[in-house]
């Protein structure tokens, strides 16, 4: 259910695919930090639905082109606990809650929805903070044009330390820099 409403969201914001690529690019990280096969299946379902509270989020506000109001910053800023509302009353889906939930939060404590702070973050949203963010980026917006991968990957590099964890986006650069984008679907979109 929740996955379905997950791949709606990305029909109606047009950022179709994003959590299958959030997915891909968060299991390499994942991989090198030695985690079990049952821990990566989880990671990949929790990256498929990570932004399921974005179904409260105003379709106008998603696809506004411009700066957003204070208030609209905040619709957004309220997604990662909706969809945590969502998630927690589901017990299959309760593994989801650390990505759903922190996702944007940073290492340098200015993230959202607590403010958390370096590794009391927990890892599963700090790898997945740098799979979104670097989808993100090399995706289309309607506020903004697409990143290359290259401009993408040394944003990830300049966030090691403020938005990332230096640890995860240092394993990331070098997941891609060893070939990863001759096997990443996504790749040979850009």
């Amino acid at each position: 259910m929740l996955a379905s409403i997950s791949r709606a969201l990305e029909v109606r914001d047009q950022t179709y695919g994003h959590g299958a690529r959030v997915a891909a690019l968060a299991e390499p990280i994942a991989q090198r930090l030695g985690w079990d096969r049952e821990r990566i299946r989880s990671l990949r379902f929790a990256a498929q639905i990570h932004d399921v509270g974005k179904v409260q989020v105003r379709p106008q506000v998603l696809g506004k082109p411009g700066p957003l109001t204070l208030d609209e910053q905040e619709e957004i800023r309220n997604h990662p606990t909706a969809g945590a509302r969502l998630v927690l009353p589901l017990r299959h889906a309760r593994h989801a809650l650390p990505y759903v939930l922190f996702h944007h939060e940073r290492w340098d404590g200015g993230g959202y929805p607590a403010g958390l702070r370096g590794s009391s973050i927990p890892i599963e949203a700090r790898i997945l903070a740098v799979a979104d963010a670097f989808d993100a980026m090399i995706s289309p917006r309607p506020y903004r044009r697409a990143m290359t991968h290259e401009q993408a990957l040394a944003e990830v590099s300049r966030g090691a330390g403020t938005q990332f964890d230096p640890r995860v986006a240092e394993l990331f650069v070098d997941v891609w820099a060893r070939g990863w984008d001759t096997w990443w679907p996504a790749a040979a979109a850009s």
